[in-house]
């Protein structure tokens, strides 16, 4: 009995110092941490205003310097792409309204847009490279000699449909439909593809194609029909057998391509921009900031060394300048990646690319 007492007695000691306890520290503790507490939320208040208020001078700069550079715009472009033919290729997912004001700046540079190419949500797909792959097959007139994953398949014949052919490769008989830009240097058609999808073309000519003749009866527009019957792409405008350059727009915010099935589509959009830049000549890959961050389709581009160029910026005037400024260093021999993220050479190309003669002129530069 005595010990039922004493351990009665003890539990209710315990008890009543827990309660106790409680009530002092909640009492005596309670003002400090809520000084405390109050405080930090303070300090937490001001950072988020100062970050507020850095956020809206910066735009406020961009904004000022888009203003500047679309005044400055017309003699800062002037004769960039004078003589050249442009189409503009829009991967699932671009923003329609960048391509437009893309193809507004090439006009403005002197360039011809000759017409747009839409990609399809299952052009890129996974699920669907293997169709792509047959499909690209069907329709070469050189399907023996076509080397590389699906897309790159794809972006040979692509490229093959969309350049300009060679005159003088034409009239002898040799070689690949595709042609080249007016100042488009040789050795840049001639860039192996790294296809990213397993298998390598370097054993072949541009785009993997080896060089073959197409012949006289190739039918142009029957290649672009049998890609649109099959809901890859569409086409806006006669770009076929047009393109002496080219700009691909890459996907927008959150298409640009980030993990798991995103990163995939990146994958095979690069593919198919190296070998439509192995085809045509001077290709430009342009998006925004979003496209360069890590594991998106710029910023994969950039880690492969790709030979076309890539511009993080377009979206805004300054960048759409910049992107053109690009094309035309490139049609230069001068390739490379600009803008804000990773893997930049620079904002923009140093030094400006000169202003273009006509193609009838510059056709010994080649």
């Amino acid at each position: 009995m005595i010990d039922f007492r004493y351990h009665l007695v003890s539990t209710i000691a315990v008890f009543l110092a827990l309660t106790v306890g409680l009530a002092l520290g909640s009492t005596v503790l309670q003002g400090p941490l809520l000084e405390a507490l109050e405080s930090e939320a303070d300090e937490l208040r001001g950072r988020s205003a100062d970050l507020r208020t850095e956020h809206e001078v910066s735009e406020r700069v961009g904004e000022g310097a888009d203003e500047m550079v679309d005044a400055a715009a017309e003699d800062m472009l002037r004769g960039r792409l004078r003589g050249v033919g442009v189409v503009g290729v829009a991967a699932p997912g671009a923003d329609g309204e960048v391509l437009a004001s893309l193809e507004r700046r090439v006009e403005q540079a002197g360039g011809t847009v000759e017409g747009r190419v839409d990609l399809a949500e299952g052009f890129l797909e996974q699920s669907n490279a293997t169709f792509v792959d047959e499909l690209a097959v069907q329709v070469s007139p050189v399907a023996e000699r076509l080397s590389g994953g699906p897309h790159t398949k794809a972006g040979t014949e692509l490229g093959r449909v969309l350049a300009v052919p060679d005159e003088a490769e034409s009239a002898s008989g040799e070689g690949s439909a595709a042609g080249q830009g007016p100042d488009a240097v040789p050795e840049d058609r001639d860039t192996p593809v790294d296809d990213g999808e397993g298998e390598s073309s370097d054993d072949a000519g541009p785009g993997g194609d080896d060089g073959g003749d197409p012949g006289n009866g190739y039918d142009a527009q029957a290649v672009l029909s049998a890609f649109a019957e099959a809901d890859l792409l569409t086409v806006t405008g006669e770009p076929a057998g047009a393109a002496d350059a080219l700009v691909v727009v890459a996907p927008a915010g959150e298409g640009a391509g980030q993990g798991g099935e995103g990163q995939t589509v990146g994958t095979a959009l690069e593919a198919l921009t190296g070998a439509l830049h192995a085809s045509v000549g001077p290709t430009v890959l342009a998006g925004g900031p979003s496209s360069a961050e890590q594991g998106r389709v710029l910023a994969q581009a950039r880690e492969g060394r790709s030979a076309y160029s890539t511009v993080d910026v377009a979206g805004r005037t300054v960048g759409d300048v910049v992107t053109v400024l690009a094309l035309s260093a490139h049609a230069q021999g001068r390739g490379g990646s600009f803008g804000i993220g990773e893997g930049t050479e620079g904002f923009l190309p140093d030094p400006l690319p000169e202003a273009l003669g006509t193609r009838a002129n510059t056709e010994g530069e080649r």
